[in-house]
């Protein structure tokens, strides 16, 4: 068991990597990027709606490269090319080149999210509480690298104020790349069992999305609704006037709560039935995402952090569960990307919708629209039944 925690370990350094630092983190960078570039809330929904649809392309490309290819070795390539676009990020200032960077992150994310789920589920010899415990683990590694973003770019704003955010990517790329010494030995560890072409493999591997399509619709609209507030949390809370060292800490917080998240959802993953993992952990973030409608004070935003934290990161791997369980192992990885497609499509539309609703009413209007999707998305998750 304490090796099968390591490998699992290991492995989150990926999300870590590819959510913490490539996705999440440019919610801190932002509001130095948007003053010292003079972009709109619309010009900063598209730079991470160009991650979003890199990380779509990247699920497309792992659907179809996956069964030829394997996990291990798209998990390793996409760990290196989110490094070096984010390196990348840092000594660029033209905005279509950013917006290829984030997109060359988003695939590489991509590639890591979906091949690192796939190895997770494969630890524990075939014990289902086993395997989510280790993809629970496995995807709240991402609050290792919320954690670590926000104890360390706010102070380069500080020092350095807006023009500090070249440094503020090089960083996450410097840690990104730090990161890849764990999740190779790490993959390396994790068995993979050889690839078969016999007709008995490729026949189990069918299987039906209609069989998932409430799970996928709240999957969907999840995706759609926590990147919103992922994306403009912080400039609400820099919009309000808070000092960097309040935005250090709910992003702090943040990250420190998904991390430790697989703890508080170990049982739910392992024993609860149907669509209900999935619709509670969209609920609790629906309520956090929903806080900061009420004002910017720090109480309230650390109570939205804590909430938001101690569940998104579980939605993913709620859905891995619950494929994990209903199909044969064969068919994991293309079901993982299918419904990575979905979450890719959904973010990819959020950052938009709520940066234009804020251009139009405010960054409040802009975070309502998320909440919104996300209480429909725990509405419709709750509704998927244990399929045959």
């Amino acid at each position: 068991m304490r090796r099968e925690y390591l490998m699992a370990l290991g492995l989150s350094l990926g999300p870590a990597a590819s959510n913490g630092l490539a996705r999440f983190a440019f919610a801190l960078i932002l509001p130095a990027m948007r003053n010292d570039l003079d972009w709109t809330y619309t010009q900063a929904g598209q730079v991470n709606t160009a991650n979003a649809l890199g990380y779509l392309a990247g699920a497309a490309a792992t659907l179809a490269l996956i069964d030829r290819v394997g996990a291990r070795r798209l998990f390793n390539l996409g760990m290196v090319m989110t490094a070096v676009a984010l390196i990348a990020s840092g000594l660029v200032v033209d905005y279509l080149l950013l917006l290829v960077l984030r997109a060359v992150a988003g695939i590489g994310g991509a590639f890591v999210f979906i091949s690192g789920g796939v190895l997770a589920a494969g630890i524990g010899d075939g014990d289902p509480r086993r395997a989510a415990q280790a993809i629970a683990v496995y995807f709240s590694g991402g609050g290792l690298g919320i954690a670590l973003a926000g104890g360390a770019l706010p102070w380069l704003f500080t020092i350095y104020g807006d023009g500090g955010w070249h440094a503020a990517w090089l960083v996450l790329g410097l840690l990104s790349a730090a990161c890849c010494l764990g999740t190779w030995a790490a993959a390396r560890a994790v068995p993979v069992r050889p690839r078969s072409d016999a007709p008995s493999s490729l026949s189990s591997a069918r299987w039906s999305l209609a069989r998932f399509r409430w799970l996928a619709a709240g999957y969907l609209l999840f995706a759609f609704g926590y990147i919103g507030y992922m994306t403009f949390v912080m400039a609400w809370m820099a919009e309000a006037g808070a000092p960097a060292t309040r935005m250090a800490l709910a992003w702090v917080v943040l990250g420190v709560f998904t991390a430790c998240s697989h703890r508080f959802w170990r049982r739910p993953l392992a024993e609860w039935s149907g669509g209900r993992p999935m619709a509670a952990t969209i609920l609790v973030v629906a309520i956090g995402a929903a806080l900061p409608l009420l004002g910017a004070s720090l109480p309230l935003m650390l109570v939205s952090a804590v909430l938001f934290g101690g569940a998104f990161f579980i939605t993913p791997a709620a859905a891995t569960a619950f494929l994990r369980k209903s199909l044969p192992r064969e068919a994991w990885g293309r079901a993982v990307a299918v419904f990575t497609l979905l979450f890719a499509a959904g973010q990819t539309a959020g950052p938009v919708v709520a940066g234009w609703f804020a251009d139009l009413g405010g960054l409040q209007a802009g975070l309502a629209v998320s909440a919104v999707a996300l209480l429909l998305g725990a509405g419709f998750a709750l509704m998927q039944q244990e399929t045959p």
